[in-house]
């Protein structure tokens, strides 16, 4: 076995691993090469990062690359064969096969020329010759009218749109070999199309509005020599953008001179250029400079936070809607009830009757969920069709379980035609449970999706952690005090609670509990290095009950592993194969399954938890997950790219979520404050066990909240008149 510097030609023949990480695809060798072997036969492989390459490669494609290969050889029967493999080469490049019987091959086998076999591709070819990429390339009446003699209507709408992947290669080959990532050449290929090229030559700092951070694309300048120097606008305006973008990233929906110098000291390392970039960007279409308060809105988000504010202020203006159709509807799903609402629960109920858009907020225990489903009770009785959603899946199964009502997640929502009356009759009420999960772009998409007649009422706490996105709506709506709202803030104590309300009602204060040990809540002190440990024995205590909350993905990974060990060290692991290799995923037969990415077409969410409950391979299933909410998810490629060890997980991961018992790894960070601890206890049903030192604790319960710091306009927005912006 020995490594050398090489390049090769090939005609891919197989891709047997394809994933968000890697991409492995092989081929036989196009030119003769300088090196022999004993048989006179090789195949050559790629490995490599998907992001790396020009387009995902597929049957047929010729593919020119370059690199340290490493030369093995690999039985394959009766043969010994040799195979040249490049992985993370140093140049790679795609081309559509040029000519003949390559090309009509290449266009019957490849999924994207639909309908077209090899009989028509042999037509097309004996028809056009070597003008079939010319006539190809561009769609043209005259295209079309020679095309009809071979081809259906059909087919040559299949040829054009299969061809069009391929005839930006030039593009992608070039931006390729200048380090440009390949997800950003799809964006920008999408926005610039044939002028992409152009479009980097005029300002390579284009890239940064497509993905590429500002320190790659100053590599790139420098490499290739533009003659753009360090104070030239192009580059302190995206410097500017950069650094707002930043923000934008941490949920502030608008930021402050003060907030962005340091990220532009950063990137600029000058303090001159620092002021000079203020001075550069005041032009820029991406952001708005706000004159009278300095501050920076990004267009994107001010566009989105002015929708959500004109249609909740629509229907705010709708009040006074109890008549004593609303009252005989109340009446009614009181009369229901098996006991009496309290005085502030009734006043939510008939809030929520009165108004067309209202809250019913507060912490664990406040009656919450009695509120709405007496509320959602009388929308029946008066003739509402009513939409129920919650941001994850389980925040969706626990809702329906507690109103009876159907309801989904946002995302399948959104997935559906828009909410619109069919007729006057025809009325809508939109739900959004634990609304404080809801950042402003899916709120913006939401309020986009239904009809301005749909009444909404949020649930949710608004002292809970704020959104991973941008924004806080919840919190906005409540702050501004323009959308009624109710605050249910009395827990009643009763024989044989828990206490967890309770608990969680002072931290929310910022008062330490006399007791860090009380009811159901048990607090373990431990040494920072035990932590892990002490979640891994209570874990085991009752597994079937249990989930751990920690702040850190490392911290999480830990407990993960030693659960793992502890509760299912025999468990059969996921294994497949992959080129010829058997390969195995540290996940066994019977271990929780967290999901870390959004696969709508599969059922699956960015949070979603289930457990494997088959390691059997078949065709390109590797086994079988069920998620908490009964359904089944086979374990595809793709799926097992975003499958994690779920006996821990984050607490953003959590929220929306509850479970019977939680063991939360209190460890100090940046993240860990008081709204982190208090949404993290308020995840269980009965029991809590903390974990961590008393001094961790205490310093946790007295930090103030880092979402009251998070910066956003909605509640301003909301709070004006029109007439005053």
């Amino acid at each position: 076995m020995n490594v050398a510097l090489h390049q090769d030609q090939m005609r891919v023949t197989s891709i047997p691993y394809s994933s968000t990480k890697m991409v492995i695809f092989s081929g036989v060798p196009l030119a003769k090469n300088s090196y022999k072997t004993n048989s006179g036969k090789y195949y050559v492989t790629i490995k490599a990062d998907p992001d790396t390459i020009p387009v995902q490669p597929a049957l047929g494609q010729h593919w020119w690359v370059k690199g340290s290969r490493l030369i093995e050889e690999v039985e394959t029967g009766e043969f010994v064969m040799q195979q040249h493999t490049y992985e993370s080469p140093e140049q790679i490049e795609c081309c559509l096969p040029e000519t003949g019987e390559q090309l009509i091959r290449f266009i019957a086998r490849e999924a994207d020329f639909k309908g077209i076999g090899e009989s028509k591709a042999r037509l097309l070819w004996l028809l056009l010759g070597k003008d079939f990429h010319s006539i190809v390339r561009k769609d043209t009446p005259e295209s079309r009218e020679l095309l009809r003699s071979v081809l259906s209507e059909d087919s040559i709408n299949a040829l054009f749109e299969g061809y069009a992947k391929y005839k930006n290669l030039a593009h992608c080959n070039w931006m390729t070999e200048h380090k440009i990532p390949a997800s950003v050449q799809q964006r920008l290929l999408k926005h610039h199309g044939e002028e992409s090229i152009e479009a980097i030559r005029q300002n390579p700092y284009v890239l940064i509005g497509f993905g590429m951070s500002f320190k790659d694309v100053d590599k790139l300048v420098e490499l290739d020599q533009y003659k753009i120097t360090k104070s030239d606008h192009r580059r302190l305006s995206a410097a500017l953008e950069t650094s707002i973008r930043k923000e934008i990233e941490k949920g502030h929906t608008y930021t402050t001179q003060a907030n962005l110098r340091p990220y532009l000291t950063k990137l600029l390392n000058d303090k001159e250029l620092v002021i000079q970039a203020f001075k550069a960007g005041h032009d820029r279409a991406q952001y708005i400079l706000n004159p009278d308060t300095g501050t920076y809105h990004p267009t994107a988000q001010l566009l989105m936070e002015n929708v959500v504010a004109k249609r909740l202020k629509a229907l705010a203006s709708q009040k006074n809607l109890f008549d004593e159709y609303a009252n005989s509807a109340y009446c009614s799903a009181v009369d229901e009830l098996p006991y009496k609402l309290a005085k502030k629960q009734i006043e939510a109920v008939t809030t929520c009757l009165d108004n067309a858009v209202s809250c019913i907020t507060g912490g664990a225990g406040t009656g919450k969920t009695t509120v709405l489903r007496t509320a959602l009770r009388a929308y029946q009785q008066m003739g509402f069709e009513i939409h129920a959603v919650a941001l994850s899946g389980r925040a969706a199964m626990r809702l329906h379980e507690s109103i009876g009502l159907f309801t989904s997640t946002i995302a399948k929502l959104l997935r559906e035609d828009p909410i619109e009356p069919n007729s006057v009759q025809q009325k809508h009420l939109l739900v959004i449970d634990e609304a404080s999960m809801i950042d402003l772009p899916t709120m913006y998409r939401l309020v986009n999706h239904i009809h301005p007649s749909v009444r909404i009422i949020f649930t949710g706490d608004p002292d809970q952690l704020p959104p991973i996105g941008c924004g806080k709506v919840l919190a906005d709506i409540v702050t501004s005090k323009a959308i009624a709202n109710t605050m249910l803030d009395i827990v009643k104590r009763q024989e044989g609670s828990t206490g967890i309300p309770e608990y969680s009602k002072l931290i929310n204060k910022g008062i330490v509990p006399g007791q860090l040990s009380t009811g159901a809540i048990c607090f373990h002190e431990t040494t920072k290095n035990d932590i892990a440990q002490v979640c891994c024995d209570l874990y085991q205590q009752s597994p079937e009950n249990s989930r751990v909350m920690a702040p850190t993905k490392a911290l999480v990974a830990d407990i993960n592993k030693l659960i793992q060990a502890k509760i299912n060290p025999d468990g059969s692991r996921l294994e497949f194969e992959l080129h010829g290799e058997a390969f195995f995923q540290n996940l066994r037969l019977g271990d929780a399954i967290l999901f870390t990415q959004n696969q709508y077409d599969k059922g699956i969410q960015n949070g979603s938890l289930g457990t494997l409950t088959s390691v059997e391979s078949s065709g390109e299933s590797y086994g079988e997950v069920m998620l908490d909410t009964g359904d089944k998810v086979e374990v595809t490629q793709s799926v097992l790219d975003c499958m994690e060890l779920g006996f821990a997980i984050t607490l953003h991961k959590a929220q929306g979520s509850q479970f019977p018992r939680i063991i939360i790894a209190l460890q100090s960070g940046k993240i860990v404050d008081r709204a982190w601890l208090y949404t993290a206890i308020t995840r269980a049903e009965s029991e809590i066990h903390i974990v961590g030192s008393r001094q961790d604790f205490e310093r946790t319960v007295l930090n103030e909240s880092h979402s009251d710091k998070r910066r956003s306009y909605l509640s301003e927005l909301l709070r004006l008149n029109d007439n005053e912006k």
